[in-house]
C-alpha cells in the first residue's frame, strides 16, 4: 500500500496522510489522492454484521496507514458516540419506490456532520503525530450546510481557528441563523456579496497565494480546509455507503454480492465521490446517480464529457446544490484518466482560463461505466416533496427531493435503489411548506412549528428556538475582500 498522498496535478508533490489532512489542499492547487485506490480492498464479509463505528474503523485503516488502530478508534468514538440523535448514525428507511439513507441526525441536521465531526478529531491527532508547533487556520466556503457543521465541529478546538464564508442571500434563513449564532472562542463567520462559487474560488486562491501564506506564517499559522477538498472530510463519507449496504443485507433485502444503486443530490461532488471511492475498494455498486437541480452543469458533463461553467448561476430551493464549479470532480477525473497528473493539470488550467474543458472519449467512457445523471427543476422538486409526503407519509427536504425525483424518472427495478437524504426538512421550512400548501408569507421559524404540528415529524433539538439565540456574527464583505478580511480578523480569534 502506498504510504503517501499525491497531488492530482503533480505526482512529485506527496505528503503523509496526517500532513495531507492538515494541509487540506496541495500547494499547486491540486487535491490529495492515493494513486493505488483499486489496490486497497475491503472484504464485504467483514462488514456485514458490524455497527457503524466498526465499519468506520475498517475504512479509515485502509486510508490512514500512519494512524494506529487505537488512534483511529479514539477518533471514531469521539466523533460519533453520543453526537447523533440516532444510535445507528445513518439509519435506512424503506419507502415505496426505494430506500432513503438518513444522513441528517448529527448536531447541525445535515449530512456534513458525518465528515465534520470526524475531521476535527483527525486534525487534532495529526497535529500530535507530526509534532506541529503552529496553529491551523481552517478557511471554508459554504453553500449552507458545511459552514455550520464545520463551525460546530471545530469550535473551541485547541490550536485551531476557523473562518467560514457564505454567499449573502444564498442560503436559507435557518442555515444563516445557524451560522450567525455560532458560539466558540476560535470562530468567525462572514457573508460575501457573491455566490458559492465566488466564495470557494476566493478561498482556493488564498491556498496558492505564497504572499498571503507568508503573512500568516509570521503569526505561526498554517492554512487548512474543512471543505470536501480535504481528504479528511471525504473519507468519513465513505462509511455510510458501506453501512447502507450492510443494512440491506441484514434486513434480507439483498444477498451479499448483489449490486445496488445510490442516488445522490450533488453540488461540489464530494458526497457522490465518496460512493465512487467505496465502489473502487469493494462495495458492490451498479450505478452512482448524480442528481442536480437547475444548475445542471454536472448532468451535462456526465452526458457529454464537456464541463462548461460559463452559464447563468440560478438560485433554487435546493441552495446547497447551487454550484457551477464542482471541486471534487477533479479527483474523479484523476482516476478516470488512469491517474494522469499532467492531463488533470491541463484540464484544470483550461477551466481556469477558458471556463470549460472537454475530456477524452476514453475518460468519459470510464466515468459513464460508474455514473448516471439526472436533474429536477424547482417545480418538480416541490411536486416530489408533496407526492412523497402524500404517498409515504415521509417529509423530504428539497435536496433529497431532487434526488428522489431523479430516481422516479428512471427507476432501475433490477437493483435496489438508495437515495441519500442530506438534510432535515426543517432547515428549509419555507420551501417544504410551500410544496405542501402553496405560497406563504410566514417567517421560516413560524413555518417550522406549523410543519411540526401538521406532520408530527420531530424538530431537531439544535433548531428549536434557533431564532431566539443572540446573533454573534454580522460581517458582510465584497467577494474580492476575503484576503484582507482574513488578515485583519485572524488575530482576534
Amino acid at each position: 500500500m502506498n504510504q503517501y498522498y499525491e497531488s492530482t496535478r503533480d505526482a512529485s508533490i506527496t505528503l503523509s496522510p496526517a500532513k495531507a489532512i492538515l494541509q487540506g489542499l496541495s500547494n499547486d492547487g491540486g487535491l490529495f489522492v492515493v494513486s493505488d485506490l483499486k489496490d486497497r480492498q475491503i472484504d464485504m464479509k467483514r462488514i456485514v454484521g458490524k455497527n457503524y463505528y466498526e465499519i468506520a474503523e475498517e475504512v479509515f485503516a485502509l486510508f490512514l496507514p500512519d494512524f494506529t488502530k487505537e488512534e483511529i478508534q479514539a477518533c471514531v468514538e469521539a466523533a460519533y458516540r453520543g453526537k447523533f440523535s440516532n444510535e445507528e448514525v445513518t439509519p435506512l428507511v424503506k419507502l415505496k419506490d426505494g430506500f432513503v439513507l438518513e444522513l441528517f441526525n448529527g448536531p447541525t441536521s445535515a449530512f456534513k456532520d458525518v465528515g465534520l465531526q470526524m475531521l476535527p478529531q483527525l486534525t487534532k491527532t495529526a497535529l500530535k503525530k507530526t509534532n506541529a508547533d503552529y496553529e491551523v487556520l481552517i478557511l471554508t466556503a459554504t453553500s449552507g450546510d458545511t459552514g455550520k457543521a464545520a463551525l460546530e465541529g471545530f469550535k473551541d478546538v485547541d490550536h485551531v481557528k476557523i473562518m467560514v464564508f457564505y454567499p449573502n442571500d444564498g442560503v436559507s434563513k435557518v442555515q444563516e441563523m445557524q451560522m450567525k449564532t455560532q458560539t466558540g472562542n476560535n470562530v468567525k463567520v462572514c457573508a460575501i456579496e457573491g455566490n458559492f462559487d465566488d466564495a470557494q474560488s476566493g478561498i482556493k486562491k488564498l491556498f496558492v497565494d505564497d504572499n498571503f501564506k507568508a503573512e500568516l506564517a509570521k503569526e505561526n499559522i498554517k492554512l487548512s480546509s474543512a471543505n470536501s477538498i480535504n481528504i479528511g472530510r471525504l473519507l468519513p463519507q465513505m462509511v455510510y455507503y458501506f453501512y447502507a449496504y450492510a443494512s440491506l443485507v441484514e434486513q434480507g433485502e439483498i444477498t451479499l454480492g448483489d449490486e445496488i444503486n445510490f442516488v445522490v443530490p450533488t453540488g461540489n461532488f464530494g458526497n457522490i465521490l465518496a460512493g465512487y471511492y467505496a465502489k473502487q475498494v469493494g462495495l458492490p455498486v451498479h450505478k452512482l446517480v448524480c442528481a442536480s437541480n437547475d444548475n445542471n452543469v454536472l448532468y451535462d458533463f456526465i452526458q457529454t464529457g464537456r464541463y462548461d461553467r460559463k452559464r447563468d448561476f440560478l438560485k433554487t430551493i435546493s441552495p446547497s446544490m447551487d454550484i457551477l464549479i464542482s471541486s471534487n470532480l477533479e479527483r474523479l477525473l484523476f482516476f478516470a484518466s488512469g491517474c494522469d497528473n499532467a492531463y488533470i493539470k491541463e484540464l484544470m488550467d483550461d477551466l481556469a482560463k477558458e471556463g470549460s474543458y472537454q475530456v477524452k472519449e476514453d475518460v468519459l467512457a470510464n466515468i459513464q461505466k460508474d455514473f448516471k445523471a439526472g436533474y429536477a427543476t424547482n417545480q418538480q422538486t416541490q411536486e416530489t416533496i408533496r407526492d412523497v409526503y402524500k404517498n409515504d407519509n415521509y417529509l423530504l427536504d428539497p435536496h433529497t427531493a431532487v434526488a428522489y425525483k431523479v430516481l422516479l424518472d428512471d427507476v432501475d427495478t433490477a437493483h435496489k435503489n438508495v437515495v441519500l437524504s442530506t438534510a432535515s426538512p426543517y432547515k428549509f421550512t419555507n420551501s417544504v411548506y410551500e410544496a405542501l400548501h402553496g405560497e406563504t408569507t410566514d417567517d421560516e421559524f413560524i413555518l417550522m412549528n406549523k410543519l411540526h404540528e401538521e406532520t408530527q415529524v420531530p424538530i431537531p433539538a439544535n433548531l428549536v428556538d434557533l431564532d431566539k439565540k443572540p446573533v454573534l456574527h454580522n460581517d458582510v464583505i465584497e467577494k474580492d475582500a476575503m484576503e484582507s478580511y482574513v488578515l485583519d480578523k485572524v488575530g482576534s480569534i
